[in-house]
């Protein structure tokens, strides 16, 4: 499996190479990055909060200026990242719970029991039941069109195309269900369970013998993972409040450290970005590390003022403005109250921002501006 991994690593890195834009298009991207860093780590910082459900959600995305979020009232909700409107509504109302969900700029993919549901943005609803016995209970998706990724209860991973309800391959990854899975441009799924395994299978590989085992040292249940296809890096969090790295070109731990004192529930990253790793966890801090060393580089925390943003409205009423406190040391978080700290559920994170979600009725959008 690494051999494999290994070599098709190397026929795309070539061939990408070919396709790439001038010196002006790298050097922007670059400083574009360089910029980002920047802002999340010592840049100025504050968060607008605003209701956006009638009970708590805790998933969020964010893509091309806007924020999709729900689980928990059997509906999505799509919105500006810049005016907080409520853009778009996607209602389960006569499906089983939503399990989990993502986006582009032409539909939306929800994970709801035993179905995928897809709604093109005119609102369109198809949803595909599958053969008994062929998908068992679904606890998240992930999908690169055509193909959307199943982890389920019975820890396997179901490929299916989701224009054709068809079932293309069935990934035996163990026998404890699928908590979260990670996929790359690179046809790498990842995928995480309770009892603290990480497996990787690249799609195509059907055999089972091509499922390869990571061997976390220290993670006592993966709640989290993320994987970078630009870097090659794959990072995981726990629910013992540990984050581990792997280069998976050479399936060797990079570094591993317990980087809060409690459990870890998400970490992203900004597409291209191959520097900075934003955490969160059950202790509401919000985190930013390094992802070559796993170095925390600053901690973010809410203060308990908050400010009400008059001429800005969203769907029940005003946005917040709350102050945050950047902290060198884990050790001054307790002088701040819980009821700031709410657990950090999910992460999103877009250029200079990150969205939160904490299985309230909340939304929170923590700006970050680099400072000049």
């Amino acid at each position: 499996m690494h051999t494999l991994y290994v070599k098709q690593w190397a026929n795309e890195a070539s061939s990408s190479s070919l396709n790439m834009g001038g010196p002006l298009n790298v050097f922007l991207e670059d400083l574009a990055m360089q910029n980002h860093r920047s802002a999340l780590v010592q840049g100025s910082v504050f968060v607008d909060q605003w209701k956006g459900h009638t009970v708590g959600i805790d998933q969020c995305r964010m893509k091309m200026g806007l924020i999709l979020t729900g689980v928990g009232d059997k509906l999505m909700r799509l919105w500006s990242s810049t005016t907080y409107k409520c853009l778009e509504e996607y209602s389960l109302s006569d499906l089983g719970p939503l399990a989990d969900f993502d986006f582009d700029e032409n539909k939306v993919v929800g994970l709801a029991g035993t179905r995928l549901c897809i709604w093109m943005r005119h609102r369109n609803r198809s949803a595909f039941p599958l053969r008994e016995g062929t998908f068992p209970k679904g606890l998240c998706m992930r999908y690169m069109d055509p193909d959307a990724m199943v982890g389920c209860q019975d820890g396997t991973v179901r490929v299916f195309d989701m224009y054709s309800s068809t079932c293309s391959q069935i990934i035996r990854m163990g026998d404890s269900g699928i908590n979260c899975l990670a996929v790359g441009d690179d046809q790498l799924v990842l995928s995480g369970s309770s009892h603290g395994g990480i497996k990787l299978n690249v799609l195509g590989q059907s055999s089972n013998q091509r499922v390869s085992r990571l061997k976390p040292s220290d993670l006592q249940g993966v709640k989290t993972l993320c994987y970078n296809p630009s870097s090659h890096l794959a990072f995981a969090g726990s629910i013992n409040g540990y984050a581990e790295c792997w280069d998976l070109r050479k399936m060797k731990k990079l570094w591993g450290y317990r980087v809060g004192p409690n459990a870890i529930y998400s970490m992203q990253f900004l597409r291209m970005d191959m520097s900075t790793l934003v955490v969160g966890g059950l202790d509401g801090v919000l985190r930013i590390l390094d992802q070559n060393t796993g170095e925390i580089l600053s901690r973010c925390v809410i203060r308990s003022s908050a400010v009400k943003i008059t001429s800005t409205n969203s769907l029940y009423g005003s946005v917040e403005r709350k102050q945050v406190k950047r902290l060198t040391e884990d050790s001054g978080i307790s002088n701040f109250p819980l009821m700031t700290r709410q657990p950090i559920r999910c992460i999103a994170v877009g250029m200079g921002k990150v969205v939160t979600t904490h299985n309230t009725d909340f939304i929170r959008m923590w700006r970050f501006r680099e400072t000049k």
